[in-house]
Formats: C-alpha cells, sequence, structure tokens
C-alpha cells in the first residue's frame, strides 16, 4: 500500500515562510518523480513544483524565486520551502507521485501525470 504523508501546515502571516514535509517510501522517493501541488477552495488543482529521480526541478511561475522543492538526504522525506508568502498562497497543499511514464519535467505539473496522492495540509496566509 503506497502512502505519502504530508505535514508541515498551518497558519502564517504574509511574508512569512513554512516548509511543508512529505514522508514517502524508499521505493517511491528513489524511483519516482515527485511533486507538490495545491488547490484553492473554488479553484483547480494546481501543479506547484516538482522533482526527477536525478534532482532536476520545475516550478510553476507563480512561486519561481519563492518555493524550494527538495529531497531529504538522509530520509525519504519531500520537501516544500515556502519563503515571502502571500495570502494567494492559501491552499489544500498536495504531495503526489508520478506514473511511471513520468520521467522528467515535461508534464510534471499535469495532475493527470499522477496516480498515488497524500491525503493534502492546509496552508493558509493572512
Amino acid at each position: 500500500h503506497v502512502q505519502l504523508v504530508e505535514s508541515g501546515g498551518g497558519s502564517v502571516q504574509a511574508g512569512e515562510s513554512q516548509r511543508l514535509s512529505c514522508a514517502a517510501s524508499a521505493f517511491t522517493y528513489t524511483n519516482y518523480l515527485l511533486a507538490w501541488f495545491r488547490q484553492a477552495p473554488g479553484k483547480e488543482r494546481e501543479g506547484v513544483a516538482c522533482i526527477t529521480t536525478d534532482g532536476t526541478t520545475s516550478y510553476a511561475d507563480s512561486v519561481q524565486g519563492r518555493f524550494t522543492i527538495s529531497k531529504g538526504v538522509a530520509n525519504y522525506t519531500l520537501y516544500l520551502q515556502m519563503n515571502s508568502l502571500t495570502p494567494e498562497d492559501t491552499a489544500m497543499y498536495y504531495c503526489a507521485r508520478g506514473r511511471v511514464i513520468l520521467r522528467t519535467v515535461v508534464g510534471c505539473r499535469n495532475p493527470q501525470n499522477f496516480g498515488i496522492w497524500g491525503q493534502g495540509t492546509q496552508v493558509t496566509v493572512s
């Protein structure tokens, strides 16, 4: 049973930082492209950032320069460091595992290319 478990959400003030974590199995962590998505009420799910197995990253324009996706060195954890947060960043954030055929950042912000999702963690910026 594949699981992705997010943590680290909460309420922050505009301009502050927050780091999200996503715990994965060793197999998932090592063999699949991983990504962060977010979904605000009434809006479609949006790809925020992704990272391939070789460490190549890609970001949505709306977070470029503010968010950083990374993989832990000593654990099987995916991170999303979010800086200079604004109220527009308020959303439920999801960790996701790409389908087997998704090996590069091309298409990595399309939810349809992901088959395994975490339960989500809420981020609220005021």
